[in-house]
């Protein structure tokens, strides 16, 4: 079973966004599919479920030790099922804090899952905090979303630095999948300078798919739909499909 953790301690760099439509294009390709919603927004959950009717969320998992498949949620499409958050999950960093096992709730849990999923893609919030620790305990790989601007790469030293605290000791087989950069408008001269020093950063580990700036991939949660059933003839469609193709690869 592959465990993708999506992480940034940046905000607004894509990454519910690539969690909603990686877990989509993995499941289209026929791939059993989890996506675990560890974002207290819960965005990635409101994409594909209702959560106002959901009495049990993420929060229930590894606060109160609920099994995870307790809380699986179906979607609309085939092969992919959702964990979903809810606002609550906001409050477990506070009530983790001092617990002996705090860092290893949510492996526990994922590792319940062998041979239910292939993959399982986790979206966390935007912060380094003990629930984005503990999808990097739980994790087989990370993919880092970068977005194509003058800050792109302020804070990847901090995120590098856990992630290499994380495999120092809780999870030493955590493997860097890649970096992909986002939100990216390949006209402009600071769009091709921030590809360049991102390459200088991440070298092999730099995805070749990068994922434009559309319209469209910031309309299609509001309609709750991937931007594969949303607007499938997009270039979020076709960038997205082909980061797929690259992540199947990798792992």
């Amino acid at each position: 079973m592959i465990v993708i953790a999506i992480a940034n301690q940046k905000g607004g760099v894509g990454k519910t966004t690539t969690a909603i439509n990686l877990a989509a294009a993995l499941a289209m390709r026929g791939r059993r599919t989890l996506l675990i919603d560890l974002d207290p927004q819960a965005n990635s959950s409101i994409t594909y479920v209702d959560v106002r009717p959901l009495e049990r969320s993420m929060y229930d998992v590894i606060g109160e030790g609920l099994a995870l498949q307790d809380v699986v949620v179906k979607t609309p499409l085939p092969n992919l099922d959702v964990a979903p958050s809810r606002l609550s999950l906001a409050k477990l960093e506070a009530k983790l804090v001092g617990e002996l096992d705090a860092h290893f709730r949510l492996k526990d849990k994922v590792e319940g899952l062998q041979g239910s999923y292939e993959f399982v893609i986790i979206d966390t919030p935007p912060a380094l905090g003990l629930i984005t620790v503990n999808a990097l305990v739980a994790a087989t790989h990370l993919l880092v979303p970068v977005q194509s601007s003058y800050f792109a790469l302020e804070g990847t030293d901090d995120l590098l630095e856990t992630v290499e605290r994380v495999r120092s000791r809780p999870n030493p087989n955590l493997k860097l999948l890649g970096a992909v950069i986002t939100l990216h408008d390949r006209r402009t001269t600071l769009a091709r300078d921030v590809q360049k020093a991102m390459g200088e950063v991440f070298g092999d580990r730099l995805f070749q798919t990068t994922i434009s700036k559309s319209i469209r991939l910031e309309e299609s949660p509001a309609h709750r739909e991937s931007i594969f059933t949303f607007a499938p003839q997009s270039s979020g469609a076709y960038e997205y499909y082909k980061l797929c193709e690259e992540v199947i690869e990798r792992v």
